[in-house]
């Protein structure tokens, strides 16, 4: 089950709930709410083993970036050797071949950077989104528990959104 599901079905109940005159509480049904929170234990797992796979497709790219480089060096290296027999041309023969293994080089390494930025970027939007279902799993079960102890819970709904001063 996708977490952002998660996320909608325990906004869904909070708006669904009643509630109390005079007050910013409502009444939630406790056994939906942690049904749904117990469904957040099992999909951040897989959420975790998303991340995983990003960095294993990191390193797939990046070990295909390296090999792609290195067969680019055969080459050069035997492109070069062949054309250093021929006196006439030696010279050509090593601009040329450095300027194919430069070029390896540098595509390797924009490979490399290509690669790190987007795992960057995926992890980055990841935890922004386990931050985020976090803080509204916490700010129901206090919630609850100010439900539950008969006290008047703080208002939730303030903490969620950002202030009007940033």
């Amino acid at each position: 089950m996708d977490i952002l599901h998660l996320v909608d079905r325990l906004e869904e109940l909070f708006n669904n709930s009643r509630p109390i005159w005079l007050t910013k509480n409502v009444i939630i049904n406790e056994d939906k709410i942690l049904d749904i929170i117990d469904q957040m234990r099992v999909t951040i797992p897989e959420e975790m083993k998303k991340a995983q796979q990003v960095l294993s497709q990191r390193d797939r790219i990046l070990a295909q970036a390296q090999e792609e480089a290195n067969r680019t060096l055969a080459l050069a290296r035997e492109k070069s050797d062949h054309l250093m027999e021929r006196d006439s041309i030696a010279q050509a023969a090593r601009v040329q071949a450095n300027e194919i293994i430069s070029k390896a080089h540098a595509d390797a390494e924009r490979a490399r950077r290509d690669a790190d930025k987007y795992v960057i970027d995926t992890l980055m939007r990841i935890e922004y989104e386990l931050e985020r279902m976090l803080n509204q799993a916490r700010n129901g079960i206090l919630t609850l528990q100010s439900l539950a102890a008969g006290e008047q819970p703080p208002d939730m709904r303030e903490d969620t959104q950002p202030s009007q001063e940033d």
